[in-house]
């Protein structure tokens, strides 16, 4: 049987303040959604400003990066490129760029979501926040 790295709290708690860290230095209002491996909601943090809906986006697109262990702009291209067809796939939400999983040792253990801004810009939040925890 294989071990598996989790998400700790500590290891939550520094994602979300380098991810806010890196929102407030651009001055964007976001909101951002840490999740587990499962896709389960682990972190919700909407900085002031952000959209009503951005609490919405950043779960599903981080949601969709944990399940998929892809970014969720993998999708966005693939409806973008005329697969309209995709948008019909069971329990998929959140096909946007914003979705980035954390991958510990080739294995996807959870995810950050953001939403607030330009879809690139909220893909750098979320990196910035991972990278925070060496990965």
């Amino acid at each position: 049987m294989k071990t598996k790295a989790v998400l700790e709290l500590a290891d939550v708690k520094a994602i979300a303040a380098a991810a806010e860290a890196e929102a407030l230095k651009n001055q964007w209002a976001v909101t951002i959604a840490i999740v587990d491996d499962g896709g389960h909601l682990l972190w919700l943090q909407r900085l002031d400003g952000a959209p009503a809906m951005s609490s919405h986006i950043a779960p599903a697109k981080a949601h969709t990066a944990a399940l998929s262990r892809k970014e969720s702009k993998v999708y966005e291209d693939v409806i973008n490129q005329g697969r309209t067809s995709f948008l019909s796939a069971p329990t998929v939400q959140g096909l946007l760029e914003g979705g980035v999983p954390v991958i510990k040792d080739g294995q996807c253990i959870g995810a950050v979501g953001v939403s607030g801004v330009k879809s690139s810009e909220d893909a750098q939040i979320a990196k910035a926040g991972i990278a925070a925890i060496g990965l």
